[in-house]
C-alpha cells in the first residue's frame, strides 16, 4: 500500500533540501530497512518501500514540482505516478541505482549487473586544533563478513542448500489479486526470496551467510575539514548480500567516516575564519596598545596594535590566522572582537583617580551602532 505521510516527512528532510540531500537521506534509510538487513520484518519492509516511494517522486524534478504545487492529486495527472503499480524489482532497481550494485535476476528475467556490497557509516571525534594540520585516528565498527565455515551458504559443510519448491528457486511468487483481476509479483515467504532452503544451517552463522566482524582501522583526516563532512574508505563496507553472491566474491561496499569536530572554548568557526573574543581594559582601549592574540596553534602568537579611542565591539581582522581551506590549503582569517573588562574591585586610589576622571568626563551620545552580532558577520565576509 502506497504512503499516506508527506514524502518530506518520511525521508526527514526539508521541502528546500536539494537533490543530493534527498539522495543521501534516501541512502541513509535503504541502508537501515533493507529487507536483507531485516529477514521476516514486516514492519522494516514496510519502511523500506515507503523511503522508496517518496525517494521515486522527490529525487524527479518534474514529478516533485507537480507534488510540491498540487500534493498526491498532481501525481495523478503523470503515468507510473501509482507506486503500488511497481513490480518488487523495481524497487530493488532503484536501490542498486543508488548504491551502485546490483541483483540477481530473478523468476527467468535478464541478470542485473554483479552485485555490489553495502556501505556502511561511523564516525570520528576531532578537536578544533586538528583541523590545522589533519589528524590520524583509529574507528573501531562491526561489519558482516562471509562466513567462513560455509563460505557464505549458510548450510553446514557437506551439505548443500535445496531448491525451495514453492517458487522453484526464482525466489518470488505470482499471487492472484482481488477478485482474480490482476496478479501481483511478491517475495517467496518460503525461502525468503533467496531460492534456496537451507535444511542443515552452519552453527556458526546460524544459516545466515554472514557472521559480524569487528574492524579497526587508521583514518587519515586532512586538514580544513568541516563537522559533518565524510571520508570514504573503498572496500571497507559489506560483502554482497548472501543470496546474491554467497561467497562474496563481488566488489565491497565503502565505509564512510562521518567527521564530528567539538565546540572550542575561545573560538567559534566560520568556514575558513575564526573568530575570538579578546577581554581589554579601558586605559587599553582608550590610550592605545600592542596587544598579543593567541591563535588556534598551541604556539600561534598574533601582534596586535590596538589604537588609542577604540570601542567596545571593535573588530580587528588577522589575516591568515583561520584555518586551512580543505581544497587550497589557504588559510582564512582571524577576525578578533574586542570586549571591554570593567573591574570587580577598585583600591581607594583606584577609585580617587576614576572618579576626578568621571568629573571632566563627558559622554557622546549618537545614533545606536549595528548590532555586535552583525558587524562581527560582516567582518567575517568581508563587508567591513
Amino acid at each position: 500500500m502506497a504512503t499516506t505521510r508527506c514524502y518530506y516527512e518520511v525521508l526527514n528532510v526539508e521541502r528546500s533540501s536539494s537533490g543530493d540531500e534527498i539522495k543521501r537521506a534516501y541512502r541513509r534509510l535503504a541502508m537501515k530497512f533493507h529487507p536483507d538487513r531485516n529477514p521476516d520484518d514486516p514492519e522494516a519492509e514496510r519502511s523500506f518501500k515507503e523511503a522508496a516511494e517518496a525517494y521515486e517522486v522527490l529525487a524527479d524534478q518534474e514529478r516533485r514540482r507537480m507534488y510540491d504545487q498540487y500534493g498526491r492529486d498532481g501525481l495523478r495527472s503523470r503515468p507510473g505516478h501509482d507506486f503500488r503499480s511497481m513490480n518488487p524489482d523495481d524497487i530493488f532497481s532503484m536501490f542498486d541505482e543508488i548504491f551502485g550494485g546490483g541483483r540477481r535476476g530473478r523468476g527467468g528475467g535478464q541478470a542485473r549487473p554483479r552485485a555490489q556490497g553495502y556501505d556502511l557509516e561511523t564516525e570520528v571525534q576531532l578537536e578544533l586544533e586538528d583541523v590545522l594540520t589533519g589528524a590520524a585516528r583509529e574507528v573501531a565498527f562491526t561489519r558482516l563478513d562471509v562466513c567462513t565455515t560455509c563460505t557464505g551458504t549458510g548450510a553446514k559443510p557437506g551439505t548443500q542448500p535445496s531448491t525451495c519448491s514453492r517458487c522453484n528457486g526464482s525466489g518470488q511468487v505470482t499471487q492472484a489479486g482481488l477478485g482474480g483481476m490482476f496478479r501481483m509479483v511478491v517475495t517467496c515467504q518460503e525461502c525468503a526470496g533467496r531460492g534456496s532452503i537451507i535444511l542443515d544451517r552452519c552453527v556458526d552463522c546460524e544459516g545466515r551467510g554472514r557472521i559480524p566482524v569487528d574492524r579497526r582501522i587508521e583514518v587519515k583526516v586532512p586538514a580544513g575539514i568541516s563537522s559533518g563532512q565524510a571520508i570514504r574508505i573503498p572496500d571497507e563496507g559489506e560483502p554482497p548480500p548472501p543470496e546474491a553472491d554467497p561467497a562474496g566474491n563481488g566488489p565491497r561496499g565503502d565505509l564512510h567516516v562521518v567527521v564530528r569536530i567539538a565546540e572550542h572554548d575561545c573560538f567559534e568557526r566560520d568556514g575558513d575564519h575564526l573568530i575570538v573574543i579578546m577581554p581589554s581594559a579601558f586605559a587599553q582601549l582608550a590610550l592605545g596598545a600592542e596587544v598579543e592574540v593567541p591563535g588556534l596553534g598551541s604556539e600561534e602568537i598574533h601582534d596586535l596594535h590596538v589604537p588609542a579611542g577604540t570601542q567596545h565591539g571593535s573588530l580587528f581582522r588577522v589575516h591568515g590566522g583561520g584555518v586551512p581551506n580543505l581544497r587550497t590549503g589557504k588559510r582564512g582569517d582571524l577576525v578578533v572582537v574586542v570586549k571591554i573588562i570593567v573591574p570587580s574591585k577598585l583600591d581607594d586610589d583606584q577609585q580617587k583617580l576614576l572618579r576626578a576622571y568621571a568629573e571632566t568626563e563627558e559622554l557622546e551620545v549618537g545614533a545606536s551602532s549595528p548590532s555586535l552580532w552583525n558587524r562581527i558577520k560582516d567582518a567575517v565576509t568581508g563587508r567591513n
